[in-house]
C-alpha cells in the first residue's frame, strides 16, 4: 500500500465518528463492554494519527501537509479540504491523546453509558476536523457541529445547575459562531471571485477598514472560545457543572480552538487588521492573567478555582500571538499544548478528589492528606506544573512569551515594561492560591466525618496511570521544549515574517530583538 496516497487525515476524522455509529449495535447491558470498545476506538485513532505524524509529516516544511481535497458540494464551492501544518499538527496531536485518555478517565460513567460514548467519539472527530478544516465553509460546519456533543455532556451528564451551565454554553459559543459565519462569507465574496479556500482568501488584498471590521468578527467569536474577558463567565458555570472527562477536554482541547483559530484566521489572513488590534490583545490579555487570577484567588469552589485558573493562563498565548517576534508566537504555541496538558491533569484530580469526598467547597475538605496519600502527591505535582515550576512545561512556555514580547520592537518601552510587570504580579498569585488550596485540602483542620469516611480511599491503578501520562508529556517538555517546539518553529516564524512584513518599519528588521523601534502600536500613543 502507497502510504503516501492514504487519506490519512479523512480516516483519522471519520473513524471515531464512523465507529460511534455502531455502538448501538455493541451488546452491552452494564456499560463494560462498551467502554473497551470506545477506548480500543481511541487508541486506534490516536495511533494512526501518531503513525502519520512520523511518516508524513515534515517538520521543516511550513506549509500545508497531508492535503486532501475533495468537492462537496460544487454549487457551493464547498469542498472537503484538510490539511495539516505547524499550528495545527501538535494540536491535533494533543486532541488524540487528551481525547483518549479522557474515555479512559470516564469509567465510572454508568448512566446511559452508550450515548455517552457515543457523544465522546463524535466530538473525537469533531475536534480533530477543526483543527485540519482549511475550507471556511467546513471549518464553521465542524466548528457548529462540535458544540452539539458539549452540550449534551453537560446538559445529561452534569450536576445541579447543569441546564443553566449547558445553555449559557450553547448561547455564548453559538452566538460567537455567527460572528463567524458573517466573516467567512464576507471574505469569500469579497473582490472578483468566489471561494472558501482559506489559502486563497488569505491571498486576497482587503482594503484596511474591511480588514478591521472582519478581525473583529472573528476576534469576538473565538475571544468567547479562549476565553477573553469579558466573554468568559460561561467556563467557571460550565467547568462547574461538568464530569472530569468532559473538564478535561474542555480545558485540554476546547480551549485551544479559540487560539488556534486566532493564529490561523485572525493573525494569518488579516495581518494588517492584526497590526492595528495587536495592542488591544496584549491589554486584554493582562486583564485575564490578573483578574482571572484574582478571581481564582477569591473562589471557594474546587472546579471554579481551576476554571478561572484556566482563564489566567490563556492570557499568555493571547499576549504571544500579539507579540511580533518568533519567540512570542512560539511561545503562545507552546503554552496551548502545555495548559491542555496541566489543565486537564487538574481538572481530573477535581473529579477524582469529588467522588471521595462528594464536596467542591474547599471550606468542607481539610486533613484528607493521609488517608489518600497518592491523591495528594499527585495534586502536588500538578499543582506545581500549573504555577510554572522550572522543569514543567509551564515555565519554558511563559518565560518564552515574557521573553518574546519584552523583546519585541514592536511597542514602546514603557508599555512592554508595564505589560510585564501586570502579567508578573498574575504569575506571583498563581503559586499563592494553588499552595493554600492544596493547604486547605490536604492540609486543613480535619474534617472529622469526612476523614471517617469509608469512601475516603486512595487512587486506583487507572487514575495514577492517567496522570502519570500527562506528567511525562509535561515534564518532557519543560526539560526539552524542543521536543515540541521543532514541530511548528518553521510555520510559525513564516506567520510571524508576514506579520512584520504588514508593519514597514519592523519589515526592514531581520530580528525582532536587536534594534530600536521606529513604530508604535496605533492604540499604545505616541512615542
Amino acid at each position: 500500500m502507497n502510504t503516501a496516497n492514504f487519506p490519512w487525515l479523512t480516516f483519522i476524522i471519520l473513524f471515531p465518528i464512523a465507529a460511534s455509529l455502531l455502538i448501538p449495535l455493541v451488546p452491552d447491558k452494564d456499560g463494560k463492554t462498551v467502554r473497551w470498545y470506545a477506548l480500543i476506538v481511541g487508541l486506534i485513532d490516536f495511533v494512526v494519527i501518531v503513525t502519520a505524524f512520523y511518516t508524513q509529516y515534515n517538520p521543516s516544511n511550513p506549509g500545508l501537509q497531508l492535503v486532501e481535497r475533495y468537492p462537496w458540494v460544487p454549487q457551493l464551492d464547498l469542498n472537503w479540504s484538510v490539511g495539516v501544518d505547524g499550528l495545527s499538527m501538535p494540536l491535533v496531536l494533543l486532541t488524540g491523546f487528551m481525547t483518549t485518555l479522557a474515555i479512559l478517565a470516564s469509567w465510572p460513567v454508568t448512566m446511559k453509558p452508550k450515548f455517552f460514548y457515543f457523544l465522546m467519539l463524535a466530538m473525537y472527530g469533531g475536534q480533530i476536523a477543526v483543527f485540519a478544516a482549511q475550507d471556511l465553509l467546513l471549518f464553521f460546519l465542524v466548528w457548529e457541529l462540535e458544540l452539539i456533543p458539549v452540550y449534551l455532556l453537560l446538559s445529561i451528564w452534569g450536576g445541579k445547575k447543569r441546564l443553566y451551565a449547558a445553555t449559557k454554553f450553547i448561547l455564548y459559543t453559538a452566538g460567537g459562531s455567527l460572528f463567524i459565519l458573517v466573516a467567512a462569507l464576507a471574505m469569500a465574496f469579497y473582490g472578483g471571485n468566489v471561494t472558501f479556500d482559506m489559502q486563497a482568501i488569505a491571498a486576497k488584498d482587503y482594503a484596511i477598514n474591511f480588514q478591521l471590521l472582519m478581525y473583529a468578527a472573528f476576534l469576538i467569536a473565538y475571544a468567547v472560545k479562549l476565553p477573553i474577558f469579558p466573554l468568559h463567565t460561561w467556563l467557571p458555570d460550565a467547568h462547574g457543572e461538568a464530569t472530569a472527562p468532559v473538564h478535561m477536554l474542555l480545558a485540554g482541547i476546547l480551549l485551544k480552538m479559540g487560539g488556534y483559530a486566532l493564529l490561523r484566521m485572525n493573525a494569518g489572513m488579516l495581518p494588517d487588521a492584526h497590526a492595528v488590534f495587536a495592542p488591544a490583545l496584549v491589554i486584554l490579555g493582562v486583564v485575564n492573567i490578573v483578574y482571572a487570577a484574582l478571581t481564582s484567588f477569591a473562589q471557594r469552589n474546587l472546579k471554579r478555582k481551576i476554571a478561572y485558573s484556566s482563564i489566567s493562563h490563556m492570557g499568555f498565548v493571547i499576549i504571544g500571538i500579539a507579540s511580533f517576534t518568533d519567540l512570542g508566537t512560539s511561545g503562545a504555541m507552546l503554552q496551548m499544548v502545555s495548559h491542555g496538558l496541566i489543565g486537564a491533569s487538574l481538572f481530573f484530580l477535581v473529579g477524582a478528589t469529588y467522588d471521595r469526598t462528594h464536596t467542591l467547597m474547599l471550606d468542607e475538605m481539610g486533613g484528607v492528606g493521609q488517608k489518600m496519600r497518592k491523591i495528594f502527591s499527585m495534586w502536588t505535582v500538578c499543582s506545581m506544573a500549573s504555577l510554572a515550576l522550572p522543569g514543567m512545561s509551564g515555565f519554558v512556555a511563559e518565560l518564552m512569551v515574557f521573553i518574546g514580547f519584552a523583546t519585541s520592537d514592536a511597542y514602546n518601552p514603557t508599555f512592554k515594561i508595564i505589560v510585564v510587570f501586570l502579567a508578573a504580579v498574575g504569575v506571583i498569585l498563581t503559586p499563592i492560591y494553588l499552595l493554600s488550596m492544596l493547604r486547605e485540602i490536604f492540609y486543613g483542620p480535619e474534617n472529622k466525618e469526612l476523614v471517617e469516611h469509608e469512601a475516603l480511599i486512595d487512587a486506583e491503578p487507572r487514575e495514577v496511570f492517567i496522570i502519570a501520562c500527562l506528567l511525562v508529556p509535561i515534564i518532557g517538555i519543560g526539560f526539552y521544549p524542543k521536543i515540541l517546539t521543532q514541530i511548528y518553529d518553521t510555520t510559525t516564524s513564516q506567520l510571524t515574517a508576514r506579520l512584520r512584513a504588514s508593519v514597514p518599519s519592523l519589515a526592514q528588521k531581520q530580528s525582532p530583538t536587536t534594534e530600536a523601534v521606529s513604530w508604535r502600536a496605533p492604540a499604545i500613543g505616541p512615542s
